[in-house]
């Protein structure tokens, strides 16, 4: 699958389950696999997983404020 595709099948999946931890397990597992370090983040190699992580914060917090979402 392309990393476009699993990458709007993980932001639906945290819209529509309620901790999607299986986003930044799937995004680990891409950066274990694929990853290469990235000068412009200081050498890092997790990135899209550590983004994934806050982005799994971040819309739990949003959906927390939410008033139509249960």
């Amino acid at each position: 699958m392309p990393f476009w595709a699993s990458t709007l099948l993980v932001l639906l999946g945290m819209i529509y389950f309620n901790i999607f931890w299986e986003a930044v397990v799937l995004f680990l597992l891409s950066d274990l696999l694929y990853g290469i370090r990235e000068e412009k983040f200081y050498g890092a190699i997790f990135i899209s997983s550590v983004a994934t992580g806050v982005l799994l914060i971040i819309t739990e917090i949003i959906k927390k404020k939410l008033k139509f979402y249960n």
